[in-house]
């Protein structure tokens, strides 16, 4: 498994430069960064299609009038699972309740939100819009696929790209039925907006508007 991740992630760094060279000759706006190239990649490439449906990089409206942007949401017969990726190298600090956590790379050091915070309110957005399910139904996932390492104790909720797949591997126990698995992609799929360069500078406009109060 491991081997496998490591000629995706070669695989995948080879076509972002190929798609920089070409991508003025593409209409599509491509809003993917690499970490969440690899986890669609690797649940594509592990997970039974007909049992799981991955939407990627989704933005939905929220009643304020403002967005929220989220990198995976993934629908399957074992529940709802809202995926937020990061992609990072460097050593990671940071505790489940801490607001902020800090990668450091060499000498330097950079805060970041904590993402199971930035998570809880994209779980608490899909769990709105999929009102007809039970809450725990939809769970969250935070995935850092690059190189970091944690130096200090990794939060439950906090994943590789190996254990996510032995995560979800593991689940077994249905708890939506075909019918309602495809009811939630289509109520997902007809809420969110269109992937264009002018939904992505609106949800940044948005959320800098936000940080400022």
């Amino acid at each position: 498994m491991e081997s496998n991740l490591l000629l995706i992630l070669g695989a995948v760094a080879a076509g972002f430069l190929i798609g920089r060279l070409i991508s003025r000759k593409k209409p599509v706006y491509q809003l993917q960064n690499t970490g969440e190239a690899l986890v669609r990649i690797v649940i594509s490439e592990h997970l039974p299609r007909g049992s799981w449906h991955l939407l990627n990089n989704i933005t939905l409206p929220l009643a304020s009038g403002s967005t929220t942007q989220i990198d995976h949401i993934l629908i399957s017969r074992f529940g709802i699972f809202v995926i937020e990726t990061k992609h990072y190298a460097g050593w990671i600090f940071g505790e489940a309740g801490s607001r902020e956590w800090t990668q450091v790379v060499y000498s330097q050091k950079n805060k970041f939100q904590n993402p199971l915070m930035q998570n809880n309110h994209h779980i608490k957005v899909v769990q709105d819009n999929l009102d007809f399910l039970d809450s725990w139904q939809v769970q969250g996932m935070v995935v850092f696929t690059g190189t970091a390492e944690f130096k200090t104790i990794k939060p439950s909720g906090v994943y590789s790209l190996q254990t996510m797949i032995d995560h979800l591997r593991s689940r077994d126990v249905e708890v939506l039925s075909e019918n309602r698995m495809q009811f939630c992609i289509g109520r997902l799929e007809h809420l969110r907006l269109a992937l264009t360069q002018e939904t992505d500078v609106q949800h940044q406009t948005n959320l800098q508007s936000r940080r400022r109060y």
